[in-house]
């Protein structure tokens, strides 16, 4: 009789014993790993349910398989230890027992590219393979990567909000939702916009012209079937 693995039982779908260790967290690495341009490193902070069985429901894996742009159904999730490690790309897991007071399914994602430039993001797996980021950069966001998605980082100020739609809106995009998080008027603020369609690059250098737009993040819509 051959021994049968946790990912085995996942199946290429990863339906098995839990997809909140599993699709869930890849798809906040997922989120994560195209938020720059090419991962070299990677550091895992997990708290709750993830840090105590993130070995045994594959969560490690998932996670390292979600930095390299691996879809929920991709069979090389399995081995993404090996792939991540041919790429170039390291990766460490620390488990935080010491703050309580988060979601269970909770993981922090650090990420350096290849020039150097550094995300930082908070995710929640929140079942049935469905994830929300709530923190970017430190700012509190909503980001499930359901649909193709703009993340702009921009300063406050009258008129941004305008602009970016009229961009959009001249590009033939049809926008689902927009949300916008702020530190306050005039600092920091970050507005996430769910559209319909694919992003044509030409959008990202059009929403560059306005000095306000300080950084333009296109993340692909994450595929669940």
């Amino acid at each position: 009789m051959n021994e049968i693995g946790t990912f085995d039982i996942l199946g290429p779908n990863m339906i098995g014993p839990s997809s909140s260790h599993t699709a869930g967290a890849l798809r906040i690495a997922f989120i994560a790993g195209k938020m720059v341009s090419k991962p070299v490193s990677v550091k895992y902070v997990l708290y709750g349910s993830f840090a105590r069985t993130y070995h045994g429901h594959g969560t490690d894996r998932a996670l390292v398989a979600g930095i390299l742009g691996y879809q929920t159904d991709d069979e090389r999730i399995r081995d993404s230890f090996e792939h991540a490690k041919a790429a170039g790309v390291d990766f460490e897991f620390i488990e935080n027992f010491t703050e309580t007071e988060v979601y269970p399914n909770t993981v922090d994602v650090y990420v350096t590219d290849e020039n150097g430039n550094e995300v930082s993001l908070r995710g929640e797996s929140i079942g049935g393979g469905n994830a929300v980021i709530t923190k970017l950069n430190g700012v509190d966001v909503e980001l499930t990567g359901n649909y193709n998605t703009l993340v702009i980082e921009q300063i406050d100020k009258k008129g941004v909000m305008a602009f970016l739609t009229t961009v959009l809106s001249a590009n033939d995009i049809n926008i689902g939702t927009v949300r916008l998080f702020r530190e306050g008027k005039g600092k920091k603020a970050t507005t996430i916009i769910e559209v319909d369609s694919e992003i044509p690059a030409q959008v990202t250098a059009a929403l560059y012209s306005m000095d306000a737009v300080k950084n333009v993040i296109i993340v692909p819509r994450i595929k669940m079937d």
